[in-house]
């Protein structure tokens, strides 16, 4: 190796690096709880058939151990270690609350305070809500309101106020501190009060209030810089337990609050270390001590915490401010789970045991992070060992027989039945404004969802029932299920006005997507042919444009209406459903007849000579 020019100054910065690695190393050898875990790590990453994950276990104010096992990037063989970069999740929630815990102590907010004190704009959907929803319930997931994750996930955004303003579109599952529920709006709408009080930007919170003080360099909170990071970790998914395929990074964009911190072991911890001393960091209080011990406190009962068969002594599950809380086998744990495409997540630390354990994998949906941390756990603590490979495996084998008796359920489909209208029928817009809008179209005679990042085959599944069907670059797989499915639904006149779907789970009926028809472009000088003024037993109706192009009616008595062209000489009466207005009979350049179509019948008015 061709080392630089010798100087006293170069040997005294090389006799530090040097001495810094033993020292670290005779601190996980000189720590007998972990001998061999190595094998034991290992085995969970064959049982698993994960790429990689990296670990890093926290005692006091030093961190004991840190290594990577597998890969970081499988198909060119680059290894997991310590300082490898991983999207980490949900794992972000709990930084995002801090820096509420942090503002609250500079006088800034009460969580008492309600969030529309500080976003003037957010109305949520009823006025209980309105009236009566306070920043704590923000951060203990007490609104009532369930995920809605569709939302955010299929109709991305930069733009944070658009999300903000999908809220009020949010139908709650039940009131107001009644019941837990998990959701990464309320999330989003804490970082934005934080924005607003500091004038800065979420991301540059987080930077400016954790990242530099704590020294987490190589931590960022955009996939854009996990893309431009050296020791970067690629996300994999197992498809059908069997072919680890690489999956794209999901940009969370202006979801970026509830989950989009990418970061390693080593840097996770160093927060780890902030938690298990009371807030403290170097001897720095980074978080209030007194925050520290609410955020870690029992906010929300999240469910009944009952014993699992065979775990008697876990039990317990209530949520802090982006925390849960358990009983692990005697020890109080505080923990969270993140999980985002191709990556899962757990950040988790004993209390009263001074113990902190993080665990980063780049499997989609991976049960290694909590398989690694509840091994390390019982070595640390020096509790009865639990095998957590063969639980796993009996977990596994218990989630495959539910999920073949879900499918064999949901397999009930009435034969030999078709869509009602033809295929072209279905294509449009269709839009939810606590969603956004997707269009359909016909590609190969199929038809085709397009969102903003994905795409799906609508499957048909019987009458105007379809399945949509991811489309990846691999193609499509008709192999596959979805527990989603797209209902159309049609008005009285008889035209496809919707469709309806149970993307909200904890909702007792479907979610309605209105459907705009795609129109068609019409000139300047077709136009003209349409305007003039039709009589209907001496009922009159006109027809004419304005400086916008667009053409108009005006019948006496009603409102204005704007004609929207859906095919030739064929328009919509644009805000007035299943009514639509047919030109007919041309003559000398102009038509003769406007046929308008209604609900209750068709009716001809002609044009005044």
């Amino acid at each position: 190796m061709n080392i630089v020019k010798s100087s006293s100054i170069t040997r005294i910065k090389l006799f530090l690096i040097l001495a810094v690695i033993p020292l670290f190393n005779s601190w996980s050898q000189s720590d007998t709880r972990l001998r061999g875990i190595e094998k034991q790590l290992n085995k969970i990453l064959k049982t698993t058939k994960a790429p990689g994950f990296a670990v890093a276990v926290v005692q006091g104010k030093r961190t004991l151990y840190a290594k990577g096992f597998g890969y970081q990037d499988v198909e060119n063989k680059i290894p997991m270690d310590a300082n490898t970069l991983l999207a980490i999740g949900s794992c972000s929630k709990a930084f995002t609350s801090s820096i509420l815990g942090q503002l609250r102590d500079e006088g800034e907010l009460s969580f008492d305070d309600s969030p529309i004190d500080y976003i003037p704009e957010l109305r949520f959907y009823n006025n209980e809500l309105n009236n009566n929803v306070n920043i704590r319930d923000l951060m203990s997931h007490q609104t009532g309101i369930p995920r809605h994750d569709f939302s955010w996930y299929l109709f991305p955004t930069f733009n944070r106020d658009s999300l903000i303003g999908r809220i009020k579109h949010h139908e709650p599952f039940t009131g107001l501190r009644q019941k837990w529920y998990y959701n990464n709006f309320m999330f989003l709408t804490q970082g934005v009060i934080a924005e607003r009080i500091t004038g800065k930007s979420w991301e540059d919170n987080i930077k400016e209030r954790f990242f530099e003080p704590l020294g987490m360099k190589r931590s960022n909170v955009s996939i854009k810089e996990l893309e431009n990071s050296s020791n970067a970790a690629l996300g994999y998914e197992l498809y059908k337990d069997s072919v680890l395929r690489k999956m794209d990074y999901y940009k969370i964009a202006a979801m970026a609050p509830a989950g989009s911190i990418n970061s390693s072991v080593n840097e996770m911890a160093k927060w780890l270390k902030v938690w298990i001393n009371k807030g403290k960091y170097n001897n720095e209080q980074l978080l209030p001590e007194t925050y520290v011990n609410e955020a870690q406190s029992s906010q929300a009962v999240m469910g009944s915490g009952l014993p699992e068969e065979g775990h008697p002594d876990q039990y317990l599950a209530n949520y802090g401010y982006g925390w849960m809380i358990s009983s692990y086998k005697g020890h109080y744990r505080v923990e969270h789970g993140g999980n985002i495409d191709g990556f899962a997540a757990s950040t988790a630390f004993f209390p009263t045991d001074s113990l902190g354990i993080v665990v980063l994998a780049n499997q989609n949906g991976s049960a290694v992070p909590y398989m690694v941390r509840n091994t390390i756990a019982d070595k640390m603590l020096k509790v009865k060992s639990t095998d957590w490979v063969d639980d796993f495996l009996v977990r596994k084998e218990k989630m495959k027989e539910a999920k073949e008796s879900q499918e064999k359920s949901d397999s009930t489909t009435t034969q030999k039945t078709n869509p009602s209208h033809p295929i072209a029928s279905y294509t449009g817009r269709y839009n939810h404004p606590g969603y956004g809008t997707f269009s359909i179209d016909i590609q190969a005679d199929s038809l085709i969802a397009s969102f903003k990042l994905k795409k799906y085959y609508l499957k048909h599944r019987h009458y105007d029932v379809f399945e949509p069907i991811e489309i990846t670059e691999r193609g499509i797989d008709t192999t596959e299920t979805s527990p989603i499915k797209f209902n159309f639904r049609t008005n009285e006149s008889g035209d496809i006005s919707g469709l309806e779907s149970k993307i909200e789970f904890a909702l007792d009926h479907p979610l309605e997507f209105k459907r705009q028809p795609k129109l068609i472009d019409i000139s300047a000088v077709d136009i003209n042919m349409y305007v003039g003024e039709y009589d209907i037993g001496g009922f009159g109706i006109k027809i004419y444009t304005k400086q916008d192009g667009q053409l108009y009616m005006f019948v006496t008595g009603q409102p204005e209406y704007t004609l929207l062209p859906l095919e030739e000489h064929l328009f919509i009466i644009k805000d007035l459903e299943g009514f639509k207005v047919k030109f007919k009979s041309p003559k000398n350049g102009v038509m003769m007849e406007a046929i308008s179509m209604q609900p209750n019948g068709n009716f001809t008015a002609k044009r005044k000579e």
